[in-house]
């Protein structure tokens, strides 16, 4: 089943449309209300991508995705590693193809304070090793774009950051 026919998205099915992305972490929450899950599994993917912006996903930004995806979903500690763990396989294996279709979804399902609440967390995410990379702040102000908030919202949420950028701190000491 495609991603764009299992998120409810008419279009003539392809090989690349393909993916199991959203479906493997909504079959994991099956006894949940399937739109919940699929903002779930929206969500859980979109954090994976700024943490594996860099290529590396370090055990802070993991603790810190685990903390945001129970508490945000209102998942138990179970299912919110379970979660995560999908969605961090399925972001390393598919992301380059998915990103764009799955902050398109989230954009469709999301409401604004939503979409406003998963920049926050995109931040928090990204500063989890003490440092929000120049690499990490463009992947979440793309983010930003394709969640057609304006400017002023991505400006807001980096502000609250503002002491974890890389950009304003210098090169790393050590």
């Amino acid at each position: 089943m495609s991603i764009l026919r299992f998120l409810g998205i008419e279009s003539k099915p392809s090989a690349s449309a393909d993916t199991q992305t959203v479906r493997r972490i909504v079959a994991s929450l099956d006894v949940m209300d399937p739109q919940r899950a699929r903002w779930i599994a929206a969500f859980a993917f979109l954090l994976c991508r700024v943490a594996r912006a860099e290529l590396v996903v370090s055990e802070e930004e993991s603790a810190a995705m685990e903390g945001i995806i129970r508490e945000k979903g209102g998942l138990t500690e179970e299912q919110a590693v379970l979660v995560l763990q999908i969605a961090k396989t399925q972001e390393a294996l598919f992301g380059g193809t998915e990103n764009y279709l799955v902050s398109r979804e989230f954009n469709k399902i999301a409401t604004r304070e939503q979409k406003v609440g998963l920049l926050d967390c995109l931040f928090a995410v990204s500063a989890a090793d003490e440092s929000i990379s120049t690499i990490e702040d463009n992947e979440i102000a793309r983010i930003c774009t394709e969640l057609e908030l304006p400017r002023e919202e991505l400006v807001a949420a980096r502000g609250r950051y503002r002491e974890y950028l890389a950009v304003l701190n210098g090169p790393p000491k050590g």
